[in-house]
Formats: structure tokens, sequence, C-alpha cells
């Protein structure tokens, strides 16, 4: 590693290499590739590279300067045990091989910035070596988390039994909090030492830009305005796409026209039960399985229906939709919190069936409410979507060294 280091302002070359480990969904992922996008924009001198386990990596385009490493896949299994998604390699086997994969990959690039997403070990320690030996040559390595994780008892549980606490101790000289403590204060009660708690960034939400492809790139969009349903990576989005429905099927007026975004990772029975349900809609109703480019489909809707998870929560604060937000609430009650929070805020509209019911008429009387809906911008909070140019300040060494947590 040569030169000054990253974030003391000297001109020099910036290697980041950003870490998620994607067992399951586009979240990881997504927000790894929209961080490495920011920090290659804001310095023509910096390179990332982006690790990670999402089996659709490559279905994604990366700009100049930003490339990935595919690690292989692993998939958790109904008792909540991991094992290869591929490779006929017991679990252990499999850490092992990804830890090496990840080790070196950042040997070999030299990383002088690290920015780890979510699990401060990796998933199953698979971050060990690779920690040690970019602390023992220097390099600065931040932990980056989502504006909510968990409810503070279950995180606090989860933390303990995988030793976060004392990884973040040893190796993290940061923690970055994607988006505001007006939402939530996710290490709240975490046992953090105060010299850590005094380094947590709340850097506000990372700002997603309206696409410029060209319109014979991607999905077709629909002639006719429509508002967006959308299950992020569609793993566990069944009953949001089968309310959608059941709403339209329930009310033949319902309007406007509804594009549906099933997600990669919607079980293919669902796909084709819901394939049949939307053909016999008559038109009024659009459904497809993916679309690498949802920005651009985001962009052009007049509303979205979503369960709330956090790149979609960006999106949609972004482009200034307005937004019903139906959040899950397993295995994790991150959505829920969020979207509790965010109606409090007057940001979005909450559908939560334990409070509002599941009935079809429910959805239908929301989604012909979005018209009227507010926009997210009319609810003025300091520093909402800040979130890309602060960490390029932090990275660029524009930014102080630390700043309160909080602020």
């Amino acid at each position: 590693m040569t030169g000054t280091a990253p974030g003391s302002g000297g001109s020099r070359e910036t290697r980041a290499l950003l870490y998620s480990h994607d067992t399951f969904g586009l979240g990881h992922l997504r927000r790894s590739r929209t961080i490495a996008t920011a920090l290659v924009e804001a310095d023509p001198l910096c390179s990332a590279l982006i690790v990670t386990g999402s089996p659709i990596a490559g279905r994604f385009d990366f700009p100049e300067r930003v490339d990935h490493v595919r690690l292989p896949g692993v998939v958790k299994l109904a008792d909540g045990s991991y094992t290869s998604s591929n490779l006929p390699m017991d679990i252990d086997q499999m850490v092992g091989l990804r830890g090496a994969i990840i080790a070196t990959a950042d040997r070999e690039f030299q990383s002088d910035l690290m920015i780890i997403d979510k699990e401060p070990w990796g998933f199953r320690h698979e971050l060990a070596d690779t920690l040690k030996a970019a602390r023992a040559r220097g390099a600065r390595i931040v932990l980056g988390i989502r504006d909510v994780l968990d409810d503070e008892d279950a995180l606090v549980r989860e933390w303990r039994r995988k030793g976060a606490i004392g990884a973040i101790e040893e190796f993290y000289d940061e923690i970055w909090v994607y988006g505001i403590p007006q939402i939530c204060r996710p290490l709240a009660g975490l046992g953090l030492s105060q010299r850590m708690e005094d380094r947590v960034i709340y850097t506000g939400y990372l700002r997603r830009d309206g696409a410029d492809w060209p319109a014979e790139v991607g999905t077709e969009l629909p002639d006719e305005p429509y508002i967006l349903a959308t299950t992020g990576g569609g793993g566990d989005g069944a009953a949001l796409v089968d309310w959608v429905l059941r709403a339209y099927e329930a009310d033949p007026k319902l309007g406007p026209h509804a594009l549906i975004v099933y997600g990669p990772f919607m079980h293919a029975a669902h796909r084709h039960d819901f394939d049949n349900r939307v053909a016999a809609l008559g038109g009024r109703v659009t459904a497809l399985s993916f679309d690498p480019r949802l920005e651009r489909l985001l962009a052009d809707a007049q509303g979205v229906v979503a369960m709330g998870g956090y790149n979609t929560f960006c999106e949609i604060l972004s482009m200034d939709k307005p937004a019903i937000i139906a959040p899950r609430t397993r295995p994790r009650r991150e959505q829920l919190i969020r979207a509790s929070a965010a109606e409090e805020l007057g940001l979005v509209r909450m559908l939560y069936t334990e409070r509002d019911g599941a009935g079809a008429m429910t959805m239908a009387s929301a989604i012909r409410a979005l018209a009227q809906q507010k926009r997210p911008s009319e609810v003025r909070i300091p520093g909402l979507l800040s979130g890309l140019e602060t960490i390029a300040a932090r990275v660029t060494g524009a930014a102080p060294a630390y700043a309160a947590a909080g602020e």
C-alpha cells in the first residue's frame, strides 16, 4: 500500500473492498453496489471491489472501476441451519472456501478501505483472517449497517451469540448507519464502548437516482399510468402480491394499472398461480419476474406498494413517490419498525394486517388513495437523503474525523 491513508485528504489511489454475505435476497448487494458507485464517482482515483455471495450478482451492471467477486453460495434451511447451494460440501468446508477466497481477493487487491455490510465477522466468521490482515497493514475498516436491524432484545441475543461486539471493538474504526436516528437507533443497548459509540455516524439514507437508460433497455413499461408493486428479492413476497391481486379482483374499477415485479427469488409455483390470475384481470395488471433496473420502473410509477425493505424505502424517498408499505414481521421485525416510524413521520402509509386487517378492499382503498397521498418531500427532515454525500466526504477526507452519534 502506497501514499497517504484514505480520508487524509492526500491525492492518491484508493482501493475500497465492500463485503456483503448475501445468503438471501438482494438488499446487501444492491446497497454495496450503490455505495461503490458513489465512491468512484466522487473520486477519480478510487476503485472498488465488491465481494458478494449473491447468486444473481452477474445480472447487474457495474460502472467503470467497480467489479465484483462472486462467492460460492449458501442457503438457509427451514430449521435455521445453512448448507451449500450447489457444491457437495458441508457448511464448515464451504465457510473455509469462502473465507479463503475473500482473504485472497483482499490480499491481491490490497484494499486500504474495507466496508463490511451488517455482519462484523462476516458469515460464520469467514472474515476473521481478512480482518486480521487488513488491520495489520493499516487498512481503515468500517461496519456499514442499515437503519433498522431488528428488535433490540432479539439483536442483543444474536450479537452476543456471534461475538459481534468483540469484533467491532477489535477491528473497526467506524460504524456507518445508513439512515437517520428519527427512524431508529439500531445499536442502542448493545453494549458498545464509549469509544465506538462516538464513532457511530448516521449518514442519512442512500439516494437513488432515476435511471437514464434508453427506453429500449430493460423492461417495456406500460403505455398507461401505473403503480408499481415490488417485493424486492421476492423470496418472502407472495403475501404482498396476493393482496394486490385480491384488491384488483375484488374491485373491477380499481385503477390505475398495476405493474407487479415478483422478484427473482419468488417460488415458481407462486409465480405460476399469480400469472394465471394476472391473465384473468383483462390487462389491468402486468407482472414480470425481475428487472435489474428497478429504479427506472419506480421512477415512472405514480405510486408504490411494497414490503418496505431498506433499498425500496431509499428509492421511494429518492424518487419522491407516495407509497403503501405492507411490512413483513418474520423472521425479523425490521420492516415493521421502519414502516411504523416512517408513517409517524408522514413519509409513507403503512398497512399492517394486525391493525388494519388483510381484506381485499383495505388494499384497494389504499391504492385508490395513493393519488391524494402526500409525497415524502412534503416532510422536511434535514439530512434525510444525505447518505452517499456523507460517505464520500468521509472517504475523501472532506468530513471531520468523527461526528457525534446522532448528528
